[in-house]
């Protein structure tokens, strides 16, 4: 069964085409990466299919809800890590699950619980009172991923989840990630730059550049079809070796500009 599918995804801004034409599918339980250089077209990929972005053509559908006209069913599905990070810094760990707790209407009666159980699940119950301010890189990430996991989404959408994070941080959050998807069956979609991460979490990879799906398929496949022996070497010689400016401040322009 598949949680999400997208056909024939298309997102134009003006006479720029960001996403071309994409067609993919990502199992109920996989860990499926999306991957490409900066300015690929991922990070307006995932907005689009976290109901963020509007699409231009095409058709998103998340555990089986269309995002077009059935966008409150797909954001309660859902949980999304974003790259930039999104917590209120001048409230405590507490306060801000507690905020987001009462957006997605999780009952009063479990919801100091549910909060309690979260903070506990990433490390961070004992610093459930502590302003966020005081936090550290990998903490607030930690705890943003606690709070996507809080209304039990069924899938967990990580944008470049650990840009950033020193490396025992970045084990921590893979650790999490990999016991969530084999403990509560929770669908994982991340886009990252570290091929290394994706080679061994990943069940299924995308790789996308310039707006195009080049290929999709596991890690052995992929490398299989290129004629390469790492993964990294397949992704260079699809994607070319040219170095790619961050282009996500242009995108974001685009999107003033001509709305969403």
């Amino acid at each position: 069964m598949n949680s999400i599918s997208v056909k024939n995804l298309t997102k134009k801004f003006g006479n720029f085409t960001a996403v071309d034409d994409i067609s993919f599918e990502v199992l109920e339980g996989e860990i499926f990466a999306f991957l490409g250089p900066n300015g690929a077209g991922k990070s307006t990929t995932i907005k689009m299919m976290t109901t963020v972005l509007s699409l231009s053509n095409g058709s998103i559908h998340i555990n089986n809800h269309d995002s077009l006209t059935q966008k409150d069913l797909v954001r309660k599905s859902i949980g999304v890590i974003f790259q930039d990070h999104t917590l209120d810094d001048d409230l405590t760990a507490y306060e801000n699950l507690y905020y987001h707790s009462v957006l997605y209407k999780i009952p009063s009666t479990i919801r100091k619980k549910r909060i309690d159980e979260m903070l506990d699940y990433v490390g961070l119950l004992s610093r459930k009172n502590d302003i966020v301010k005081t936090f550290s890189g990998g903490m607030k990430r930690r705890l943003e991923i606690a709070r996507g996991l809080l209304h039990s989404p069924k899938i967990l959408f990580l944008d470049e989840p650990t840009l950033g994070l020193d490396v025992q941080t970045r084990a921590f959050l893979w650790a999490h990630i990999k016991k969530l998807n084999k403990d509560q069956k929770i669908t994982i979609f991340v886009t990252t730059h570290n091929m290394d991460e994706a080679e061994k979490i990943a069940t299924n990879i995308a790789i996308i550049d310039k707006g195009k799906l080049l290929i999709n398929g596991t890690s052995k496949q992929i490398k299989a079809r290129t004629k390469t022996k790492t993964l990294e070497d397949a992704f260079l010689k699809l994607t070319g070796y040219s170095i790619r400016e961050q282009s996500g401040s242009n995108v974001d322009n685009l999107r003033k500009r001509f709305g969403r």
